[in-house]
């Protein structure tokens, strides 16, 4: 799972960036960036707090910080780091700091998404336009179905996109999407928008968002809108583990805001977790919504895939009731699955297989 983090100069994404990967970025440098964040999960948590495992292994999210957007600079997302992501976040500034200005001025969110919607939406063009242009020589010599196909879907998107319309909003059939997922177009990414609020609203994050407009954001297909103060999460990341809770605390936060970034930007991909446990490790696995038991096993070694023989399946607060797997097959709690089985968010599955 992968985030390209994007925004403008001074909206405070590098930092952002850093805060959730733990990288040390200078800024300035002009240069792509890649980190690894860890998602945070009380479920897995209070499992290894069961099991006392050698090994804690959350599931990640990969985020890539690429250079600043500029007005007229679509070009320079022509990015292949940034066109591989499977979602982009996009950092809006909230926060007054006369040491660095905006780029355009005054602060308005609004007005600097639509900038840089702008220069996605022109980027895509780009891509689109000049893809039919080659297929208009293309089809005299080799007309196809392939091509002609091509051709139909391309326009929709080239019309589309000249109404203004990124394409994430174009409804599309599984066929159509097969069709275009060679051009990654980046307005068909599903998008994460992160206010970065000043500190005097840190302690009300949804009231920043709702002064600047952008919770309604929400209701447009695949988007997802989330607030965070970096300076103040800063500011926490420096104290200890004990001393963090006692600082939200005294602020009335429930928790750091970053890690609702982070859940966020998961449940906008559709991925759900699962867990493997044991005195070994305990961990979580990132899958799609909807993947069977057989498919789930592939992801930890394609030879639990290719030997899939069952999946022993129990809910995960079930588990902790219970105290132990050994408890939860004589409550009857520990189920036997197929290959079809559907995965559930929080499952713990044990899978059997033989190669």
């Amino acid at each position: 799972m992968e985030f390209g983090i994007l925004g403008l100069a001074g909206a405070g994404k590098t930092t952002i960036f850093s805060l959730l990967t733990g990288a040390e970025v200078p800024f300035g440098t002009g240069k792509s960036h890649v980190g690894i964040a860890k998602v945070p999960d009380r479920r897995l948590d209070l499992l290894s707090e069961l099991f006392k495992p050698r090994k804690h292994t959350p599931a990640t999210v990969k985020f890539v910080d690429v250079p600043p957007v500029t007005k007229g600079g679509a070009a320079t997302l022509n990015l292949p780091e940034l066109r591989t992501m499977d979602g982009l976040a996009l950092v809006l500034r909230g926060f007054t700091n006369p040491q660095v200005p905006h780029p355009e001025g005054q602060l308005n969110p609004q007005r600097d998404l639509e900038l840089i919607e702008t220069e996605l939406l022109l980027s895509d063009l780009t891509v689109a336009s000049g893809r039919l242009e080659r297929l208009a020589k293309e089809l005299p010599k080799h007309r196809t179905p392939e091509l002609e196909r091509e051709k139909q879907v391309l326009e929709r998107c080239l019309a589309f996109l000249e109404e203004g319309r990124p394409l994430r909003e174009l409804a599309l059939t599984p066929e159509e999407e097969r069709v275009l997922k060679g051009f990654t177009f980046l307005t068909r990414k599903p998008l994460l928008l992160i206010l970065n609020a000043d500190e005097a609203e840190a302690s009300n994050l949804p009231q920043a968002l709702a002064r600047w407009g952008l919770q309604e954001l929400e209701s447009r297909p695949r988007v997802a809108v989330t607030a965070v103060c970096a300076s103040l999460e800063e500011e926490i990341s420096r104290l200890a583990a004990e001393d963090q809770e006692a600082f939200l605390k005294e602020l009335g936060l429930p928790d750091r805001a970053l890690s609702r970034v982070l859940e966020k930007a998961y449940a906008l991909l559709g991925q759900i977790s699962f867990f493997t446990v044991g005195e070994d490790e305990c961990r979580a696995w990132s899958i799609p919504q909807g993947t069977t038991a057989v498919k789930a096993a592939g992801v930890i070694h394609s030879d639990f895939e290719r030997g899939f023989i069952r999946a022993e399946v129990v809910r995960w607060d079930e588990l902790l009731a219970c105290g132990s797997l050994a408890v939860c097959r004589s409550k009857a709690l520990l189920r036997q699955e197929g290959k079809d089985y559907v995965v559930q968010d929080g499952d713990v599955i044990t899978f059997k297989f033989n190669v």
